[in-house]
């Protein structure tokens, strides 16, 4: 991906648990009970191709925590509750279903 495409789409880049970097598109947001949450989708340049093919392409959704660091930039966190990580992932899947095909996870 060049550099035009990615000013072109809002891009933001977290650490993961061993300090590597990725970036992420958001591709939406929303606010329940009070509380902010956004839609991510990894991004991934040529390098990565093997590894894109890999992945599920899942939609990863975080919560917009009210800490901030240093720089007064906001810390993403994930979703504990999984009754309320369930309501959040059913907004954005029916606000962004024209966009991305969905697939639901069946229990074996």
């Amino acid at each position: 991906m060049d550099e035009n495409e990615r000013m072109e789409k809002d891009v933001i880049s977290l650490l993961d648990e061993d300090g590597k970097e990725h970036e992420f598109e958001i591709v939406d947001a929303l606010e329940l009970e009070g509380k902010q949450y956004l839609a991510l989708v990894p991004l991934y340049d040529e390098s990565q191709a093997e590894e894109t093919l890999e992945d599920s392409g899942e939609l990863v959704i975080l919560q917009v925590s009210e800490e901030t660091d240093e720089d007064g930039e906001q810390y993403l966190d994930a979703i504990e509750d999984e009754d309320l990580y369930n309501r959040v992932a059913e907004l954005f899947m029916g606000r962004l279903e024209d966009y991305f095909d969905f697939e639901e996870e069946t229990e074996e």
